[in-house]
């Protein structure tokens, strides 16, 4: 029995689903990924699934509750929250589970047992963490996004990387590991953000990831819709730095060494075939 306490909704059939879960957090620069997760959500008209009470799995004093006034001008406080919901998308493409989160202070492999429940719950064939981290990219330049999975199976079948990190880690690298000892395939996107310009919204980063992902899901994300967004974010950094030589020099810096390296070109193509033979291969996925 779970110390958590949660409730999981009533859901339709789902053909074959893609859990997509992002936590805002250490590992989610300008709150990229949580925003590729929401739009996501948006995009594709998503319905409760799940909602777990927060109160076990924050330090209230780390994570504090924020206070607002509502539409008739009474306070109101909003807890973090770590809610999920479901959406269908068109025949013959993987439906979605979706979950945009806060990282927990607490009891994060209880909080695992209950994503696991969740997976079990909408028969989830496959999961895939957000993520977004600082780098040395330039923000007039596109923004890398890094495919991985630990499972080094997976990772042969679908031609990813296998991680290499060593060091501390968050909950998204505990998730990881839970999935992988309960048999649960799971992949990471992560992309790259200007460390420079570490703020949110960034809504480039979260249209990168969100542009990798329908690569090599097959899954209609709508991230051409952020174009006017992604234009009006280039333009504020850009004016912001004009009075500061040392850091548009530095910009420069980064362009000429993003210029000169040589692009690598990933055939995501041959990994969604993959993926989608993967989701084909399990039981009652022939629908896919």
């Amino acid at each position: 029995m779970s110390l958590i306490d949660y409730e999981l909704y009533d859901i339709d059939e789902l053909e074959s689903p893609v859990f997509v879960l992002a936590f805002k957090g250490l590992f989610d620069i300008g709150e990229a990924a949580t925003a590729a997760v929401d739009w996501l959500s948006m995009t594709h008209q998503g319905k409760p699934a799940a909602s777990i009470d927060p109160e076990l799995l924050f330090d209230f004093q780390e994570t504090r509750p924020r206070i607002q006034l509502g539409h008739s001008g009474i306070r109101e406080i909003h807890w973090p929250t770590n809610n999920a919901v479901w959406a269908k998308t068109d025949p013959g493409i993987p439906d979605l589970v979706l979950m945009s989160g806060v990282e927990p202070n607490l009891r994060w492999r209880s909080f695992c047992g209950v994503i696991s429940e969740l997976v079990e719950h909408t028969n989830t064939a496959m999961v895939v963490t957000l993520g977004a981290s600082l780098a040395m990219v330039p923000h007039t330049r596109r923004f890398p996004v890094h495919a991985s999975t630990g499972d080094p199976e997976l990772a042969d079948r679908l031609g990813l990387a296998k991680p290499s990190y060593e060091g501390p880690t968050g909950l998204v690298g505990s998730l990881h590991q839970y999935l992988h000892d309960a048999h649960v395939p799971a992949v990471s996107l992560s992309v790259s953000v200007p460390h420079y310009v570490p703020g949110a919204p960034s809504p480039k980063a979260t249209s990168a990831l969100l542009a990798a992902f329908e690569r090599y899901l097959k899954i209609p994300t709508g991230h051409a819709g952020l174009a006017d967004e992604i234009r009006d974010w280039e333009l504020r950094v850009s004016r912001a730095l004009e009075d500061d030589e040392d850091v548009r020099s530095y910009v420069r810096d980064l362009e000429a060494k993003s210029d000169d390296e040589p692009e690598i070109v990933i055939d995501a193509s041959g990994v969604a075939a993959e993926i989608e033979q993967f989701l084909r291969d399990r039981p009652g996925g022939d629908q896919i």
